[in-house]
Order: structure tokens, then sequence, then C-alpha cells
């Protein structure tokens, strides 16, 4: 029932992508004096989620349907193309991986919100509080 809602699958996605994105920027950090290491990141949310993507084709429900998609979302992991390398070839700082942790946070922390609220409305609205 809940995966049907667009709501909680956009809260689950957000929370997906922000666990994803969170193990690319540890990553990095891991990575800080490694020679020649390149600083990665994932797409923007808003670029990697496609809400129409669920209401306009079939979706796999159980193992047996053929020609649906999964809801999986897919995260392609790049090199940053802001990144400027130190001489040694490395181009992860350590104060841009923070920022990027801090705005992962924020973004788990928005999608358990969301997730949160709509729970609320949807208790509410069968009667239970």
């Amino acid at each position: 029932m809940f995966e049907t809602m667009e709501i909680f699958r956009m809260a689950h996605a957000l929370a997906q992508h922000a666990g994803a994105r969170q193990a690319v920027v540890s990553q990095n950090m891991a990575n800080a004096d490694t020679p020649g290491y390149a600083a990665r990141d994932i797409a923007a949310f808003a670029q990697v989620y496609d809400s129409d993507r669920g209401a306009q084709s079939p979706r796999i429900t159980r193992d047996g349907h053929m020609l649906g998609s999964e809801t999986r979302l897919e995260f392609t992991v790049a090199d940053d193309p802001t990144a400027v390398a130190d001489p040694n070839g490395n181009s992860v700082t350590l104060e841009t991986e923070m920022l990027r942790a801090v705005d992962v946070k924020r973004q788990h922390d928005r999608a358990l919100a969301i997730y949160k609220s709509s729970l609320t409305v949807l208790r509410t609205a069968i009667g239970r509080r």
C-alpha cells in the first residue's frame, strides 16, 4: 500500500540518494591524501528522480510480472568537474567534502521529515492519531 503512494516513494528515493551520496563523500574523505585520486560526486536528486516515471509505465510488483520497470534509482558516480587538482594529482578538498556531508545530512533529515509528516496526515485521514 505505501509503495504506491507517490509521497512515500519520493521520500524513500530521497533517503536512498542521501545514503549513496554519503558513501561517495566518505570515500572522497578517506582518499584525501591518495596521489592521483579524483574527487567524485553523484548528480543532484532532482536530476535523478523522475516523479512521472511511475505513473506512465507499468511496474513490477511481483516476481512473475514481465516488461515492467522496478522503482530502483540508478546513481552514477562521476568525477567532480569543479574540483581542482593538487600538484600530486589529488582533487579532494576536505572543506568541500565537509560541506557536502552537511548537505547530505540535511537531505536525509528532509526525507525523514517528509515521511513522518505524510504518516501523520495518513493517520489523521483514517481517524487514528
